[in-house]
């Protein structure tokens, strides 16, 4: 049987990659085209119904055999990861082509990307603007139309909050349904695998390839079958003082018009739990931290100091000098919300907290299908720090919601304010996936995915090199 050829040529599209991602800064390691990762034989059954293969990018939390597993940080600069994560073992499997690492927050922690030690991501829209975080660089990738699928992950919004900044889809799954295998470890019981698009369609049929149980992870599953129906969800839209910028407030409303236009009915909701949302998540998620990066101790693998004295000198030194300020603060708060005396005051309360918000939604979710919700309270704000930390964090409450409760969410491009693309969020219960995609594909018809101006996909870019050699 004759090989099929690659569905596009791997040096070719390697050499597209730098030209273009020049000035954005989305990759941190572009695969050569020379290694066992562009030799993708045939097309997937389930990528191919869209009726393109796309190549696809991977946050460079996630492992990549033969590529770098930086995870943002001088901790890990140096480490190749020797196996495929789960989520990639499937798409591989499925015939997908993994083009390149993206960039990323150090270890997931942040919401700007800027928090990298490795490199600097720029908004594909505006260079002097953030891309989100943490999985900023898979949504600058697909923005600056680099790649029509990548992978990303999502703690407390990482997915769905940098696709809001740049235009495009970002899925966070029910919790559970994409193995976590090969993600590396930050908040266990809060991240999930998510994937970002350019085109609804791709986005759903990517989810599908790499969801399902896996004997990897003891957390996984497999998502039920759920029945289709025609009827159109009732759709929640928060009521009260949202704190939003008025160009997000003002694509909230536009956006909850849509979907009245579309058929969809709407209904007031209000989530008496939304305030404390992120002081629960920050809890919850910097004592997971404390405990998973413990194993970066300059001992084993990883960033090693020149010279110690002993084995608490190395370690010391290790930490300090390769992990950066926003993951010593995240390690020294989780460690102290554990610390005996400490741990029933906020680390138990926290988790009780969770254990309410998601009793709120369940009830919520007996009136309306899904919430309508905004992703962030303003847009992809500037470099230079509009935003300090803890602004950003405050600001992560509409996003936190559906991983304490571990439900899928999804980011759908609405339009653009002053330049900039906003997003909204679809919140539903846990196995909604499908009823999202389905309300986001309607909605795409009247709110179309934009790309920033001057961006040119692949096959463009093959069109005017051959253009430009046959007219030299």
């Amino acid at each position: 049987m004759k090989e099929k050829k690659p569905p596009f040529d791997p040096a070719e599209y390697a050499r597209f990659l730098r030209e273009n991602d020049a000035e954005v800064g989305a990759f941190l390691e572009i695969a050569s085209g020379s290694g066992g990762t562009f030799a993708a034989p045939s097309v997937p059954a389930a990528l191919a119904a869209t009726g393109n293969h796309p190549p696809v990018a991977v946050k460079d939390n996630i492992a990549v055999a033969g590529m770098h597993l930086t995870c943002g940080s001088r901790m890990l600069e140096n480490l190749v990861s020797p196996y495929d994560a789960t989520a990639v073992t499937r798409l591989k499997a499925a015939g997908a082509t993994v083009v390149g690492k993206t960039n990323l927050d150090e270890f997931g922690m942040g919401s700007s990307t800027d928090n990298s030690a490795l490199g600097t991501t720029n908004n594909p829209w505006d260079h002097t603007r953030v891309c989100g975080g943490s999985s900023g660089g898979s949504a600058a990738a697909v923005a600056q139309q680099l790649v029509p699928v990548a992978l990303g992950s999502d703690t407390g919004g990482s997915v769905r909050q940098p696709a809001a900044f740049c235009g495009v889809y970002g899925l966070k799954p029910t919790y559970g349904t994409v193995s976590r295998y090969g993600l590396v470890a930050y908040a266990s019981s809060l991240e999930v695998i998510g994937v970002f698009g350019a085109d609804i369609h791709q986005v759903a049929q990517t989810y599908r390839t790499i969801a399902g149980a896996d004997p990897l992870d003891q957390s996984s599953l497999d998502p039920p079958d759920t029945a289709h129906s025609d009827a159109r969800p009732t759709i929640g839209v928060l009521q009260g003082d949202l704190g939003l910028s008025p160009e997000v407030a003002r694509n909230y409303a536009a956006t909850q018009q849509a979907l009245e236009q579309l058929g969809y009915p709407t209904a007031p909701v209000t989530l008496s739990t939304l305030e404390y949302v992120v002081p629960a998540y920050y809890t919850i998620a910097t004592a997971e931290a404390s405990t998973n990066l413990a194993r970066y101790n300059g001992v084993r693998y990883g960033y090693r100091p020149d010279w110690a004295e002993n084995p608490e000198e190395l370690m010391r030194k290790a930490r300090s000098e390769a992990l950066g300020d926003e993951v010593k603060l995240r390690i020294l708060l989780g460690t102290y919300v554990l610390r005996s005396g400490f741990q029933d005051q906020y680390y138990t309360r926290a988790q009780k907290i969770r254990t309410l918000i998601r009793r709120e939604l369940d009830e919520v979710y007996q009136g309306v299908g899904m919430i309508l919700m905004p992703v962030f309270p303003v847009q992809a704000f500037p470099h230079s720090g509009s935003l300090d930390a803890f602004q950003q964090k405050v600001a992560d409450r509409f996003t936190c919601t559906a991983n304490l409760a571990a439900v899928p969410a999804l980011t759908v491009p609405t339009g653009l304010e002053n330049g900039l693309p906003v997003g909204m969020q679809l919140m539903g219960p846990a196995f909604s996936e499908e009823r999202l995609f389905g309300v986001a594909r309607e909605l795409a018809t009247v709110m179309p995915l934009q790309f920033p101006p001057g961006t040119r996909d692949y096959a463009a870019w093959l069109r005017e090199g051959a253009q430009a050699r046959g007219g030299s």
